[in-house]
């Protein structure tokens, strides 16, 4: 309850939920994002963000223990540049360059994994570990809910509106019946179909501000707790 009432656990809890809530998005769509824009083998890129999220937790670790530990710098410095390194990412997916989808994955990969070594170690640090399980299983909450979030009323919605878009003008343009549009594959399954790299344009472009907005939060949580970590690692350093 004390970690509660503090602006500094709220400020951390929104950053988890902006940037984790996107990289989850990301992985759950990202078979219908590769679709999309033309590549028929999907399961490689969840493989390849599988890999990419396991080498960020490892990396991401690594990297703030670097900065805590021999600069005592605050934790969320690392947390930051995950978030900023998810931002590009997200931009990638939104422009689909021919490529880019292998660089994409990797950056949102690496990003979403690093939250979850980076996360904890500063809660842990900042609100003690008395009651470090209760608070970090409020925390992975928002998880989910920001993948909600996301996945629901960003990216569906506007998959959605542009697969009815094109749907609408290859039936104006070709004057065909909606069973007609689903044996060409413009109907899949009684679902609308969208090709092409407006699918996921506009909301790549939303995930990609709202990380840039959740590397803000984390750069405010390091602004409120620089006083905080010199007292928790002087000693180590020296």
């Amino acid at each position: 309850m004390q970690a509660l009432v503090k602006a500094d656990f709220w400020l951390i809890w929104l950053s988890l939920l902006l940037g984790s809530g996107s990289g989850l998005t990301v992985i759950d769509n990202l078979g219908q994002m590769s679709q999309a824009i033309g590549y028929k083998n999907a399961h490689i890129f969840v493989s390849l963000v599988s890999i990419w999220n396991f080498l960020g937790r490892v990396g991401g670790g690594y990297f703030s223990e670097i900065i805590v530990r021999e600069r005592t710098y605050p934790r969320h410095i690392a947390l930051a540049v995950a978030q900023i390194v998810m931002a590009a990412g997200h931009f990638l997916f939104a422009m689909a360059w021919p490529g880019t989808m292998y660089i994409a994955s990797l950056l949102v990969g690496l990003g979403y994994g690093a939250h979850w070594a980076i996360v904890p170690a500063a809660v842990s640090e900042l609100f003690g570990v008395k009651h470090f399980g209760a608070m970090y299983n409020f925390l992975i909450l928002a998880n989910p809910a920001g993948s909600l979030i996301f996945s629901e009323l960003i990216v569906s919605n506007l998959y959605e509106h542009e697969a009815e878009k094109q749907a609408s003008q290859h039936q104006m343009s070709a004057l065909l019946s909606p069973r007609l549009l689903r044996d060409t594959g413009f109907l899949a399954d009684d679902a609308l179909k969208c090709e092409g790299p407006a699918c996921f344009f506009f909301s790549s472009l939303i995930m990609s501000v709202f990380c840039a907005v959740a590397a803000g939060l984390s750069l405010l949580v390091v602004q409120r707790t620089r006083q905080v970590y010199p007292r928790l690692y002087s000693s180590v350093r020296t």
